[in-house]
């Protein structure tokens, strides 16, 4: 993630933000222009300070509901923006318990996406490809409703509304004895298993991926069922990036696609801030890095390996100090460098 400023008054603002708390002037993110920009009134749209295009822009229809800070071209169709079009359902808001986790489901999506368009990612929605379009559900349990499972089904991403309460994901995360679970990282995980569809298998790359993460045409339900009865391998560290990616190919492409995001994203971060890693206790440069680069080009897996291992090094060590669990709770061996490295060449091929 970049970090932004209001271009009335320079002042630091987060991407969620939709107005500056130093000046009060209100803010916007222009998908188009990847930029968050301080806005100027024009009858019944909005001027951009940040950019020179001239256009004049309108909310997307879910700011009204504190869930979108993105904006839409006013002389457009559109109503709404780049990341809610794909919206296929969300939670009854009229609920008071709904709302606030919805706005938490949006502020992780449109990280998400954020993510996606800065890799130029292919991005039907369900109007463009009816069939196969990236579409989301949010899903709230009832008590005349089915149990409410988050996964990926051709397209259609479901995402359970309770993964938005704290204490309830916490519950799960340590049920199924996982070192890390957030709203993000569904996301990330989930729009994985669609990539593996539009790029690996839509894309001629099935034969590459299975030289990589194995034969994914074994069957996945009996996959997941002994994974569950069984757990993973003995020496699943070795090879996987989780646990639960050694239970399926598919599974652990999505791992993977996941942990490459969390990977570039946090980096570019690191740029944006200027971070240099360079302890003077130890001897050598195995954990010197000076972040001075752009991690969401298409530059070498091993740079952005190189640059990451001191950053967690140091963040990790720093969450420690204040009684936290460590941020980046992950070993990245040769062979999760090595699948890392196909998710790099796949998203920039």
């Amino acid at each position: 993630m970049k970090l932004f400023t209001c271009q009335h008054c320079g002042q630091l603002v987060y991407f969620e933000n939709d107005h500056c708390e130093s000046c009060a002037r209100r803010l916007g993110f222009l998908p188009g222009q990847m930029m968050l920009s301080a806005l100027e009134a024009d009858g019944d749209a909005w001027r951009a300070l940040a950019g020179d295009d001239g256009a004049r822009y309108r909310d997307c229809a879910n700011a009204q509901f504190g869930a979108c800070n993105w904006l839409v071209r006013a002389d457009g169709p559109e109503i709404f923006c780049a990341a809610c079009r794909h919206n296929q359902v969300i939670p009854d808001i009229s609920l008071p318990e709904n709302l606030p986790r919805w706005q938490q489901l949006e502020r992780a999506k449109h990280r998400l996406f954020y993510s996606l368009l800065r890799l130029r990612l292919p991005l039907a929605n369900r109007i463009d490809d009816p069939d196969h379009g990236l579409a989301f559900e949010f899903l709230a349990v009832a008590p005349d409703t089915p149990k409410v499972m988050t996964g990926h089904d051709n397209g259609l991403i479901t995402l359970a509304l309770k993964e938005a309460d704290d204490a309830e994901r916490e519950r799960m995360k340590q049920l199924m004895g996982e070192s890390y679970r957030t709203l993000l990282g569904h996301f990330r995980h989930e729009v994985g298993h669609y990539f593996w569809d539009v790029l690996v298998r839509d894309g001629g790359k099935l034969d590459a991926c299975r030289a990589v993460f194995g034969d994914d045409s074994q069957d996945y339900d009996e996959a997941l069922k002994r994974n569950y009865e069984q757990g993973p391998p003995p020496d699943w560290r070795q090879h996987f990036i989780s646990a639960y990616a050694s239970c399926h190919p598919w599974e652990d492409f999505a791992e993977t696609w996941a942990h490459y995001l969390h990977i570039v994203d946090t980096l570019e971060m690191g740029t944006a801030f200027g971070l240099k890693i360079e302890p003077p206790i130890v001897e050598g440069d195995a954990l010197d890095t000076a972040l001075d680069f752009d991690p969401y080009g298409p530059g070498d897996i091993q740079r952005l390996v190189d640059a990451w291992l001191p950053l967690v090094f140091a963040v990790n060590s720093l969450n420690r100090s204040m009684g936290q669990p460590d941020l980046y709770p992950f070993v990245l061996t040769p062979q999760v460098v090595g699948k890392l490295g196909f998710i790099h060449q796949l998203v920039h091929g």
